[in-house]
C-alpha cells in the first residue's frame, strides 16, 4: 500500500463513523516520522508491512475510543511538544488562553521585580508549568501534584524541554504551607467537572483519561473551595492567582476568592469561544 492510499483508506474509515478524518494525517505522520511537508512529498512511497500494520492498528484503537494523543504519547502546547499518557489530562487549548493572560498579568503588575516564585498546582504533564519558566526567565516555577504518575510525565517533559522547575508531590497548597513557603503567583487548571456531567463527556474523556484530572465533586467546585482557603497561606501583601474554570463556574468561584481573600481584584475572562474560562484575581 503506497502513502496516499493508506491515507485515502483511513480518512473514509473515519468519516464513515463521524470520527475526525485529520486524525488518518497525523497517525500516519507519527508512524512515517514525517512533517507534513515531507508526508505530501512521500505519497507514492510505499508503505513497509509494519507500518501498514501499526497504522491500521492505531486507527481502529482511535475508533475504538483510543485518544489520539495517547496514540502518539505527544500532544502541542504553547508550540512545544508535550509527552502524555494516560496518567495525565491531555493540555487543551484553552490552557495556552490561560499561560497567556497570566504571563501579560505577571508582566503589568511585577514590572520591575527580578524574580517571581511562581506555583502550579495540580500540574499533571507540566504544561502549565513548563511553559511559564521557559517564557519567563524570571519565573521561579514549582508544580505540586497528588498523582506520583502525573510528576513522572512531568518530569519526563522537563527533561527534554529544560524548564528546570522544582516538583513537589503532595495534596494541592498543603506542601507550601507546611514548609511556610511564600509565593507571588498561584496558577491552578484544577478538577473542575460536576460528577453528573460524566455522562455526557465524550468517551475519549471520560473512559481514557484519569477521573482523579478530571472531577471536582458534586458540583465542580471542591478544589476551588480548598484552593480559597490555602491560598492565603502562601501569599503575601500583593500576588495574583489564575484558575481555569468549567464553563459557568465563573461567578462562583469569583465569589468563593473574594469571601476568601476581600482585597482581591477578581476578573472573569472568557476564552476564545466566548465561555467563561478563566479567573484572575490580584491584590
Amino acid at each position: 500500500m503506497k502513502v496516499h492510499e493508506a491515507l485515502k483508506w483511513a480518512s473514509s474509515f473515519l468519516e464513515e463513523r463521524n470520527l475526525e478524518q485529520p486524525v488518518a494525517q497525523i497517525l500516519l505522520r507519527h508512524h512515517l516520522q514525517k512533517d507534513l511537508t515531507q508526508l505530501y512529498m512521500a505519497m507514492h512511497d510505499e508503505l513497509t508491512l509494519e507500518q501498514q500494520e501499526r497504522f491500521t492498528d492505531d486507527i481502529h484503537a482511535y475508533a475504538d475510543g483510543t485518544p489520539v494523543q495517547h496514540l502518539t504519547g505527544v500532544e502541542q502546547f504553547y508550540d512545544r511538544t508535550f509527552i502524555v499518557n494516560q496518567d495525565v489530562l491531555i493540555p487543551r487549548p484553552e490552557t495556552e488562553e490561560l499561560v497567556q493572560g497570566l504571563l501579560q498579568r505577571i508582566e503589568k503588575k511585577y514590572p520591575d521585580q527580578a524574580q517571581l516564585k511562581v506555583v502550579d498546582v495540580g500540574t499533571g504533564s507540566g504544561a502549565i508549568a513548563i511553559t511559564l519558566a521557559l517564557e519567563s526567565e524570571r519565573l521561579q516555577v514549582s508544580a505540586v501534584d497528588i498523582s506520583e504518575a502525573a510528576l513522572s510525565v512531568a518530569k519526563k517533559n522537563d527533561e527534554h524541554l529544560h524548564a528546570d522547575v522544582a516538583w513537589v508531590h503532595g495534596d494541592l497548597l498543603q506542601p507550601l504551607i507546611e514548609a511556610d513557603a511564600n509565593v507571588d503567583v498561584v496558577v491552578s487548571n484544577p478538577p473542575y467537572i460536576p460528577l453528573a456531567d460524566e455522562v455526557t463527556l465524550s468517551p475519549y474523556v471520560s473512559q481514557k483519561e484519569p477521573a482523579s484530572a478530571l472531577y471536582g465533586g458534586e458540583d465542580g467546585l471542591d478544589f476551588y473551595r480548598r484552593l480559597a482557603e490555602e491560598i492565603p497561606l502562601v501569599t503575601g501583601e500583593h500576588a495574583i492567582v489564575a484558575f481555569e474554570i468549567g464553563a459557568g463556574q465563573g461567578e462562583a468561584v469569583s465569589q468563593l476568592l473574594q469571601e476568601r481573600i476581600p482585597k482581591a481584584n477578581v476578573e472573569v475572562v472568557l476564552d476564545i469561544n466566548g465561555k467563561d474560562r478563566m479567573v484572575f484575581a490580584e491584590w
